[in-house]
Protein backbone atom coordinates (compact mmCIF):
# COMPACT_ATOMS: atom_id res chain seq x y z
CA UNK A 1 0.00 0.00 0.00
CA UNK A 2 3.25 2.44 0.77
CA UNK A 3 4.23 1.75 -2.59
CA UNK A 4 1.20 2.72 -4.36
CA UNK A 5 0.37 5.84 -2.21
CA UNK A 6 4.78 6.68 -2.98
CA UNK A 7 3.83 5.98 -6.30
CA UNK A 8 1.27 8.74 -6.91
CA UNK A 9 3.50 11.17 -4.19
CA UNK A 10 6.42 11.13 -6.67
CA UNK A 11 4.22 12.49 -9.68
CA UNK A 12 3.05 15.06 -6.94
CA UNK A 13 0.06 13.91 -7.40
CA UNK A 14 -2.43 15.78 -4.81
CA UNK A 15 -4.00 12.79 -1.88
CA UNK A 16 -5.27 12.27 1.21
CA UNK A 17 -5.03 8.78 3.16
CA UNK A 18 -7.59 7.50 5.43
CA UNK A 19 -6.86 4.84 7.54
CA UNK A 20 -10.30 3.39 8.52
CA UNK A 21 -10.73 1.61 12.65
CA UNK A 22 -10.51 -2.03 10.68
CA UNK A 23 -6.62 -1.72 8.63
CA UNK A 24 -8.67 -0.34 5.42
CA UNK A 25 -8.00 2.43 3.98
CA UNK A 26 -8.89 5.11 1.47
CA UNK A 27 -7.23 6.62 -0.96
CA UNK A 28 -8.64 10.54 -2.01
CA UNK A 29 -7.43 11.88 -5.17
CA UNK A 30 -7.75 15.48 -5.94
CA UNK A 31 -8.25 16.18 -9.49
CA UNK A 32 -7.39 19.24 -11.38
CA UNK A 33 -10.51 20.95 -11.02
CA UNK A 34 -10.96 20.02 -7.07
CA UNK A 35 -12.79 16.91 -7.54
CA UNK A 36 -12.27 14.23 -4.87
CA UNK A 37 -11.76 10.86 -6.33
CA UNK A 38 -11.80 7.81 -3.76
CA UNK A 39 -10.53 4.48 -3.92
CA UNK A 40 -11.38 2.14 -0.48
CA UNK A 41 -9.12 -0.56 0.13
CA UNK A 42 -9.84 -3.31 1.88
CA UNK A 43 -7.24 -5.51 3.63
CA UNK A 44 -7.52 -8.80 2.82
CA UNK A 45 -5.14 -11.47 4.68
CA UNK A 46 -1.65 -9.51 3.90
CA UNK A 47 -2.92 -7.30 0.45
CA UNK A 48 -5.02 -4.53 -0.13
CA UNK A 49 -8.02 -5.06 -2.83
CA UNK A 50 -10.11 -1.87 -4.40
CA UNK A 51 -13.01 -2.60 -5.80
CA UNK A 52 -15.94 -0.52 -7.61
CA UNK A 53 -15.61 2.28 -10.14
CA UNK A 54 -14.26 5.87 -10.35
CA UNK A 55 -14.29 8.39 -13.18
CA UNK A 56 -10.76 10.26 -13.68
CA UNK A 57 -10.20 13.01 -16.38
CA UNK A 58 -6.75 14.60 -15.46
CA UNK A 59 -4.31 12.83 -17.70
CA UNK A 60 -1.67 12.46 -15.17
CA UNK A 61 -3.97 10.87 -12.99
CA UNK A 62 -5.07 8.39 -15.38
CA UNK A 63 -1.87 7.81 -16.55
CA UNK A 64 -0.58 7.04 -13.32
CA UNK A 65 -3.89 4.85 -12.62
CA UNK A 66 -3.15 2.94 -15.67
CA UNK A 67 0.50 2.43 -14.16
CA UNK A 68 -0.61 1.49 -10.75
CA UNK A 69 -3.15 -1.48 -12.42
CA UNK A 70 -0.18 -2.77 -14.23
CA UNK A 71 2.33 -2.29 -11.77
CA UNK A 72 0.70 -3.66 -8.94
CA UNK A 73 -0.93 -6.92 -11.48
CA UNK A 74 -4.47 -5.43 -11.24
CA UNK A 75 -8.06 -6.05 -13.00
CA UNK A 76 -10.03 -2.89 -14.23
CA UNK A 77 -11.74 -2.07 -17.08
CA UNK A 78 -11.13 1.63 -18.24
CA UNK A 79 -13.17 3.37 -20.55
CA UNK A 80 -11.36 6.01 -22.45
CA UNK A 81 -13.72 8.31 -23.89
CA UNK A 82 -13.54 10.32 -26.61
CA UNK A 83 -15.69 12.43 -28.66
CA UNK A 84 -17.08 9.78 -31.14
CA UNK A 85 -16.34 6.71 -29.69
CA UNK A 86 -14.73 4.84 -26.60
CA UNK A 87 -12.23 2.85 -26.42
CA UNK A 88 -12.48 -0.47 -23.53
CA UNK A 89 -9.19 -1.84 -22.38
CA UNK A 90 -9.36 -5.04 -20.00
CA UNK A 91 -6.58 -5.46 -17.50
CA UNK A 92 -6.21 -8.88 -15.70
CA UNK A 93 -3.20 -9.23 -13.71
CA UNK A 94 -1.96 -5.88 -14.72
CA UNK A 95 -1.66 -7.06 -18.82
CA UNK A 96 -4.06 -5.66 -21.01
CA UNK A 97 -6.08 -8.63 -22.30
CA UNK A 98 -8.59 -6.96 -24.75
CA UNK A 99 -9.06 -3.71 -26.51
CA UNK A 100 -12.99 -2.79 -27.84
CA UNK A 101 -13.92 0.32 -30.19
CA UNK A 102 -17.49 1.51 -29.39
CA UNK A 103 -19.27 3.84 -31.89
CA UNK A 104 -22.68 3.89 -31.19
CA UNK A 105 -24.43 1.10 -30.53
CA UNK A 106 -21.53 -1.28 -32.40
CA UNK A 107 -18.50 -2.64 -30.60
CA UNK A 108 -15.40 -3.57 -32.57
CA UNK A 109 -12.37 -5.81 -31.32
CA UNK A 110 -9.16 -4.20 -31.63
CA UNK A 111 -7.02 -6.57 -29.44
CA UNK A 112 -7.52 -9.86 -27.53
CA UNK A 113 -5.25 -11.70 -25.78
CA UNK A 114 -4.70 -15.98 -26.66
CA UNK A 115 -2.52 -17.80 -24.90
CA UNK A 116 -1.24 -19.68 -27.65
CA UNK A 117 1.33 -21.73 -26.19
CA UNK A 118 -0.66 -21.76 -22.86
CA UNK A 119 -3.41 -24.01 -25.18
CA UNK A 120 -0.91 -26.13 -27.10
CA UNK A 121 0.61 -27.05 -23.73
CA UNK A 122 -3.11 -28.11 -23.11
CA UNK A 123 -3.36 -29.97 -26.24
CA UNK A 124 0.21 -31.25 -25.67
CA UNK A 125 -0.92 -32.63 -22.25
CA UNK A 126 -3.97 -34.41 -23.00
CA UNK A 127 -3.67 -38.15 -23.26
CA UNK A 128 -7.59 -39.34 -23.90
CA UNK A 129 -6.86 -40.01 -27.45
CA UNK A 130 -3.55 -41.94 -26.46
CA UNK A 131 -6.04 -43.84 -23.48
CA UNK A 132 -8.75 -44.49 -26.35
CA UNK A 133 -6.24 -46.26 -28.45
CA UNK A 134 -4.85 -48.23 -25.77
CA UNK A 135 -8.47 -49.73 -24.55
CA UNK A 136 -9.25 -50.53 -28.90
CA UNK A 137 -5.93 -52.45 -29.10
CA UNK A 138 -6.69 -54.13 -26.03
CA UNK A 139 -10.24 -54.90 -27.19
CA UNK A 140 -9.22 -56.02 -30.81
CA UNK A 141 -6.65 -58.60 -29.39
CA UNK A 142 -9.43 -59.42 -26.89
CA UNK A 143 -11.95 -60.04 -30.03
CA UNK A 144 -9.26 -61.69 -32.27
CA UNK A 145 -8.74 -64.53 -29.28
CA UNK A 146 -12.03 -65.33 -29.41
CA UNK A 147 -12.74 -64.99 -33.27
CA UNK A 148 -9.84 -67.97 -33.21
CA UNK A 149 -11.49 -70.38 -30.24
CA UNK A 150 -15.08 -69.93 -32.42
CA UNK A 151 -16.25 -72.46 -34.27
CA UNK A 152 -19.57 -70.97 -34.98
CA UNK A 153 -19.88 -68.97 -38.81
CA UNK A 154 -22.44 -66.89 -37.49
CA UNK A 155 -20.27 -65.48 -33.86
CA UNK A 156 -17.32 -65.29 -36.61
CA UNK A 157 -19.17 -62.95 -38.56
CA UNK A 158 -20.75 -60.64 -35.70
CA UNK A 159 -16.53 -60.79 -33.98
CA UNK A 160 -15.50 -59.65 -37.37
CA UNK A 161 -18.57 -56.92 -37.99
CA UNK A 162 -17.03 -55.44 -34.23
CA UNK A 163 -13.61 -56.03 -35.61
CA UNK A 164 -14.25 -53.69 -38.43
CA UNK A 165 -15.68 -51.11 -36.66
CA UNK A 166 -12.64 -50.68 -33.97
CA UNK A 167 -10.24 -50.78 -36.45
CA UNK A 168 -11.84 -48.18 -38.43
CA UNK A 169 -11.46 -46.27 -35.48
CA UNK A 170 -8.47 -47.03 -34.43
CA UNK A 171 -7.52 -45.85 -37.85
CA UNK A 172 -9.22 -42.19 -37.16
CA UNK A 173 -7.76 -41.87 -34.27
CA UNK A 174 -4.19 -42.68 -35.14
CA UNK A 175 -4.37 -40.19 -38.32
Amino acid sequence: MAMFIQMFVDHQASLQVKVLENGNQEVVLLDDAGKEIVLSFERKFNTYVCQGSCRITNKNLVNLMRKAVAAFKGSATVHRIYETYVMIYEYEQGSVVKIVECKGDTERLIYEYKDTLGLLEQLFRKTEVEHEIEMIKAQINTMLDLRNDMEDVAVRGQIDERLTQLTHRLFVLEA
